[in-house]
C-alpha cells in the first residue's frame, strides 16, 4: 500500500490543524499517511469543549497565546515548540491503532527511550505520561492524532489551563504537572528534528517502504484551495469560541468515558438549544446527543423516549447513552 509523509515547516496552529483536516477530508484514503508538526505557544481544545471553562482566556490574550479548536474529541492541552505532534491517516479497513503506537514506541527506542502504551490513549515512560492521543473515523478512513512532550514548558500547563475539578476529584490528582514528563528527561540530546527523523524511519520500516518527505509551508495555502478553506475555518473566531446561548438549565457530571457539561435552553417547554461541552473522545456521541435532544419536549417521558430510540439506532454507543439518560432523567426528577 502507498505511503505518504508530510512535515510542516509552519508553527501556526491554525495552519497545522487545517492541514490535519485537509489530510482527513481530501487525501487518498487508500494510503497510509504520516504528518509531523509542532505549534507555537497554543492552547488546543477538543471539538466539544468550552474555552471559557478550559482556558484562562484573558491571560492568553495578554501573553499572545493562540487558541485553537481541533475537530477531534478529548481534553485541552498546551502546545509549544517543545511538543512534537504526529498524525496517522489510514484506510478504515486497514486501520490498526496498535500499529501507530508501535511506530512511535519503535522511534523512541531508536533514541534510547523505553516507552509503553498505557490504556487506549496514552504512552508512558515508567509512571510518567509522555504522550496522549485522540481519534476520528469516517466511512472509508481513520485518523489518529497524538502529541509527544519533548521539551515542553510544564509551568505553562498551569498558567493557561484550568484543570476541571470533577476530573481532579475522580483521579485524586494534586498536580497536573506531576503526572507528565518531557522526553528530554530520558535523553538530554533529543529535539524535534531528531524525533521526527526517528518517527519517519520507524514508519518506513514498519511498512517496508521508503518515501520522500513532503515539506509544507504557507505557500501551500495558495497551491491547495481546500487547505486554505480549512485554514480560514480554524482561524475563525466563531469556530474557536462559538456563540454562547442564554442557558436556562446547566448541569454537569463525570462518567468513566468523560466529563459532560450540559446546557439546555428551554422555550415554551421545548428544548430549543443544546450545548454539550465535553472531553469525551467520541465526538459522534456528543453530536448524537445534541441532535436527539434539540426540539424535544422538556418532559421526562419525551426525553427518555428520544434517548431510548437513539440507543436502539446506535448500539455501539448504547452504554454511554444509557449512562447519560439515567443521569439526565435523575436530574430532571430532582
Amino acid at each position: 500500500m502507498k505511503l505518504r509523509i508530510l512535515k510542516s515547516a509552519v508553527t501556526n496552529p491554525w495552519f497545522n490543524l487545517a492541514t490535519e483536516d485537509w489530510i482527513f477530508q481530501e487525501l487518498d484514503p487508500g494510503s497510509h499517511t504520516l504528518f509531523l508538526w509542532r505549534n507555537s505557544e497554543t492552547v488546543v481544545i477538543g471539538r466539544t469543549q468550552n474555552p471559557w471553562v478550559e482556558c484562562k482566556i484573558n491571560k492568553m490574550e495578554e501573553d499572545g497565546i493562540y487558541l485553537a479548536r481541533r475537530q477531534s474529541g478529548g481534553g485541552a492541552v498546551f502546545h509549544d515548540l517543545g511538543n512534537t505532534n504526529f498524525t496517522f491517516l489510514s484506510p478504515k479497513d486497514d486501520y490498526n491503532q496498535d500499529a501507530n503506537f508501535t511506530i512511535i514506541v519503535n522511534a523512541l527506542k531508536k533514541l534510547g527511550i523505553d516507552a509503553t502504551q498505557s490504556g487506549r490513549n496514552d504512552m508512558h515512560v515508567g509512571e510518567r505520561k509522555i504522550s496522549g492521543s485522540a481519534f476520528k473515523h469516517a466511512s472509508d478512513r481513520s485518523f489518529h492524532h497524538g502529541t509527544l512532550l519533548v521539551n515542553a514548558n510544564m509551568q505553562k500547563l498551569g498558567d493557561y489551563l484550568n484543570p476541571h475539578p470533577l476530573k481532579l476529584k475522580a483521579k485524586g490528582i494534586k498536580s497536573v504537572r506531576s503526572r507528565v514528563a518531557n522526553l528530554i528527561e530520558f535523553n538530554p540530546d533529543i529535539n524535534h528534528e531528531m524525533l521526527s527523523d526517528a518517527i519517519i524511519e520507524a514508519f518506513c520500516e514498519y511498512y517496508g517502504q521508503q518515501v520522500e518527505v513532503e515539506e509544507l509551508d504557507e505557500a501551500s495555502l495558495s497551491k491547495q484551495p481546500h487547505l486554505n478553506k480549512y485554514y480560514q475555518q480554524m482561524a475563525d473566531w466563531d469556530w474557536r469560541f462559538g456563540k454562547t446561548p442564554q442557558f436556562s438549565h446547566h448541569i454537569e457530571t463525570r462518567f468513566d468515558w468523560g466529563i459532560i457539561d450540559l446546557h439546555l435552553d428551554v422555550q415554551q417547554a421545548i428544548i430549543k438549544d443544546v450545548v454539550i461541552f465535553s472531553d469525551a473522545l467520541n465526538v459522534e456521541l456528543i453530536d448524537a446527543l445534541k441532535q436527539t435532544l434539540t426540539d424535544t419536549k422538556y418532559t421526562i417521558d419525551e426525553v427518555k423516549a428520544k434517548l431510548e430510540a437513539l440507543k436502539n439506532n446506535q448500539p455501539d454507543m448504547a452504554n454511554q447513552i444509557d449512562d447519560f439518560e439515567k443521569w439526565l432523567i435523575g436530574e430532571m426528577t430532582t
